[in-house]
């Protein structure tokens, strides 16, 4: 197979090599027009009709700050559709300044299972078009128009791939919050680290509105130094700890010694703007980042992380824990 042949639905070779190479891929026109008008409304529903009344008005932080996202409404999100604002939607006193449709930071994390139109990219019983593309050989039809999340993920590598922290992210006009600099292993961390990252524009992301911005080949380099976990105390909290297990993936290619421009950290971010439509994979040691939204145009995502079920160990210290019946499958026969 030539690289610009590919299984169907899947990677083509060059776009594995890519991914390999940056520790990102953007691929365009990832999800059919229909599909992202249908997960864009998907999305208006549910921020228009949660109710306040019973809601904690939990606050989410997308800084290395744990002491105010750790708490019940946090941690038992796992299974559940919940919904978390954006620091700045709040005055001093804690008085909301937004309608609440324009005041959420995220939407998670069990979307993929509990909405409908959400939990149609993952199992191809929603949709026809798809029908092959959940076991762990098959792929999708000719002419299929979506690359399905197994063709995806059975290109790059993975034997069991599992399904976890499905959310939205809206970032807001003028209030969606800038996310410094991080890894998604940091988050989502398995005994050799095995994360990988799919974020699908629902609507054009753009450096006015806060697109995402990559370290190119950082993945390589840049160890999982710490962890993002449930308080060590028993408490209801989070907290960031220390990193005693493995920093990278199991390879040759990964290790401190693979950085060559010195400059680590401080290197170059590259902007990654998209049209709607787009699927970006990231992989969970590379660092990225995406800037404030100061403009007057939001920019919603959907995003989920696979993770290795074979041979990488998902702990309990991890903030999320799987559900009574286990992480998503991704190969469903």
């Amino acid at each position: 197979m030539s690289s610009s042949e590919a299984p169907t639905g899947g990677l083509t070779a060059s776009q594995v090599a890519q991914f390999e190479r940056d520790g990102y891929l953007i691929i365009p026109n990832a999800l059919a027009p229909t599909t992202t008008q249908a997960l864009l409304a998907e999305t208006h529903m549910l921020l228009d009709e949660f109710p306040l009344s019973d809601h904690p008005m939990t606050k989410f932080s997308t800084g290395e700050k744990s002491d105010h996202v750790g708490d019940d409404y946090f941690l038992s999100s796992g299974d559940k559709v919940r919904f978390f604002f954006e620091e700045d939607a709040f005055s001093p006193s804690g008085e909301l300044l937004k309608p609440k449709a324009r005041a959420i930071n995220k939407i998670g994390h069990y979307l993929h299972v509990l909405s409908p139109p959400f939990a149609s990219l993952l199992d191809p019983t929603y949709n026809p078009d798809l029908q092959g593309a959940g076991s762990s050989t098959g792929s999708v039809a000719a002419g299929g128009v979506e690359s399905h999340p197994a063709a995806v993920a059975r290109a790059l590598g993975f034997r069991d791939p599992r399904v976890l922290q499905s959310m939205v992210i809206c970032k807001q006009p003028e209030i969606g919050g800038a996310v410094p600099p991080h890894q998604d292993s940091t988050f989502l961390y398995t005994d050799p680290p095995s994360a990988v990252g799919f974020w699908y524009a629902l609507e054009d992301a753009t450096a006015e509105n806060g697109c995402l911005s990559f370290l190119p080949g950082s993945h390589r380099w840049a160890p999982v130094k710490q962890r993002f976990v449930r308080r060590a105390d028993g408490g209801s909290g989070t907290e960031f700890m220390d990193n005693t297990g493995p920093q990278f993936p199991v390879g040759e290619a990964y290790g401190e010694q693979k950085r060559v421009d010195g400059k680590g950290e401080e290197g170059e971010y590259v902007m990654g703007e998209v049209k709607a439509g787009s699927l970006v994979l990231i992989h969970g040691n590379l660092l990225h980042k995406s800037e404030k939204n100061t403009s007057q145009k939001g920019r919603i995502i959907y995003t989920f992380h696979v993770i290795e079920g074979q041979d990488a160990r998902y702990d309990e210290r991890n903030w999320l824990q799987p559900p009574a019946e286990g992480f998503t499958k991704l190969y469903r026969f």
